[in-house]
């Protein structure tokens, strides 16, 4: 029998509160505290507007054997771990995947992702393809993929090995629990120790560009407003106290 372990689940308010300020700004603070980067790089979103973050749930691939692993794609089910990692599935949760960039191998299908969205899930990284691209779009999770084949996930050169342990998903590590925040500029890691320094410094951030958007559309100095300029601030503060952020 197949045992594979959950994970440990920060607060929903947390991976709330993180996807409200968005991968942009999630990835400049991360930054700013020494994470080089943070960015998933390859999968891109094929769900735009599209804006969720949550724990990760992760799946690793590896090349394939064929002695060790059935080509069927409905032989022994249970021994094959892409349906494992869904079986953890919680409300809010992101699905990471490390699918080695692999063209070829559709990771999960329509059927696959309406389990997962049946269970809650919110979103699917995968630093690889699905099938199924079409219907998967109707099923309103966010989907970030580097691309889609009619292929199913074991057709071709590469095999689900792990589940919920430390992947490499677009040449970014991810650990099973870290925060994926995910938009449509892509999709950032932030690990859930550095996560409320992350949004004490961004939830500062975004008042200050709210303030210097709405000077910046009425014509206003992008030297005085972008950054905020020490010159500015008074008037910032004036706003902050007018807007009951005081």
């Amino acid at each position: 029998m197949v045992e594979t372990h959950d994970i440990v689940r920060p607060p929903a308010e947390l991976s709330a509160a993180l996807a409200a300020i968005g991968s942009a700004t999630a990835s400049a603070e991360l930054s700013r505290m020494g994470i080089r980067s943070a960015f998933i790089r390859g999968p891109v979103s094929v769900t735009p507007g599209v804006r969720v973050a949550g724990p990760a749930l992760t799946l690793q691939f590896l090349p394939k054997r064929e002695d060790l692993y059935p080509v069927d794609e409905y032989a022994e089910p249970e021994k094959q771990l892409h349906r494992h990692v869904m079986y953890h599935a919680q409300p809010g949760d992101m699905i990471v995947v490390d699918a080695r960039g692999d063209m070829s191998s559709g990771v999960f299908g329509e059927m696959m992702l309406t389990y997962f969205k049946g269970r809650g899930g919110a979103g699917v990284v995968i630093d690889g393809c699905l099938r199924d691209i079409g219907e998967a779009k109707q099923l309103g999770l966010g989907l970030w993929i580097r691309g889609a084949t009619p292929n199913f996930h074991a057709q071709t050169g590469i095999v689900p090995v792990a589940v919920n342990v430390p992947v490499a998903c677009g040449g970014t590590l991810v650990e099973p629990g870290d925060i994926v925040v995910a938009d449509d500029d892509g999709a950032v890691v932030v690990p859930v120790k550095l996560a409320p320094a992350v949004l004490a410094v961004a939830q500062e951030h975004a008042e200050w560009e709210e303030f210097s958007r709405i000077r910046l559309a009425e014509g206003g100095d992008l030297r005085r407003y972008y950054p905020l300029s020490e010159e500015a601030r008074p008037e910032y503060e004036r706003w902050r106290a007018e807007q009951g952020k005081g």
